[in-house]
């Protein structure tokens, strides 16, 4: 299976660490993130993954060399792309349509989550349904902070608004998807062309939500990034 990284971020919340690292690779108890990720790809069989780089490409890429090794002994096969200006998590994934085939079923991640999620609990889940994209959700503490859908008795998001004021769950989005090759003709070619603000509100009746099995933790703001560091084991 293959899996989209979205990795192209600044950061700008967690300056100024990252304006020598890329958020991608901040350091999780003296571990970079993308070693996390790599780590949950191996054990659910995630073969092939692309990564869009833009805020310090070059130390990414220095890290995936470094790394050339090992993950070809995990038998993870990394493809990167560039974008000199920032296309947006969707516009990245319609760019980049290539990279999977007609009929093909694929994950789409945000890198700056730090997670041991259940990737195949997730991507079964996908399967057992028709329509093209399944939400990995999380019950959040603050769900105003965050993207927010309302579920069906059957799973089906009837509903969803980015941070909301008065959220009526907090059932919140996990930056954590599995889309069919379907999901291409949803995606509005705009530029830059956001998940969340963009393509989650035309699938409002017409994707699923799932429960993500495992913890996940966004990174993104100092006070996660420092809580990250004295809980994760």
């Amino acid at each position: 299976m293959k899996a989209f990284l979205l990795a192209a971020g600044k950061g700008t919340r967690l300056r100024p660490l990252t304006y020598r690292i890329p958020k991608c690779l901040v350091p999780i108890r003296g571990v970079p993130l993308l070693d996390y990720w790599f780590d949950l790809f191996e054990k659910h069989g995630i073969e092939e993954v692309l990564i869009n780089l833009h805020h310090l490409a070059d130390k990414v890429l220095g890290f995936l060399n470094d790394r050339k090794e090992d993950l070809r002994r995990r038998n993870i096969k990394v493809l990167t792309t560039y974008e000199p200006e920032l296309l947006g998590s969707a516009g990245t994934i319609l760019a980049n349509r290539s990279f999977v085939e007609p009929g093909e079923d694929f994950l789409i991640c945000n890198a700056d989550n730090l997670t041991d999620a259940d990737l195949t609990d997730l991507v079964g889940f996908h399967r057992s349904h028709e329509m093209p994209l399944t939400m990995g959700l999380f019950e959040a503490n603050e769900p105003q902070r965050c993207g927010i859908a309302e579920l069906d008795e059957e799973g089906t998001v009837v509903s969803f608004r980015e941070k909301p004021q008065n959220p009526k769950t907090n059932l919140a989005n996990g930056g954590i998807y599995v889309a069919r090759y379907s999901i291409f003709d949803h995606i509005p070619s705009k530029v830059p062309c956001d998940i969340g603000y963009d393509l989650l509100p035309r699938l409002v009746g017409n994707m699923k939500g799932r429960l993500i099995r495992g913890r996940l933790m966004d990174i993104g703001t100092p006070e996660s990034y420092r809580m990250a560091n004295e809980i994760w084991i």
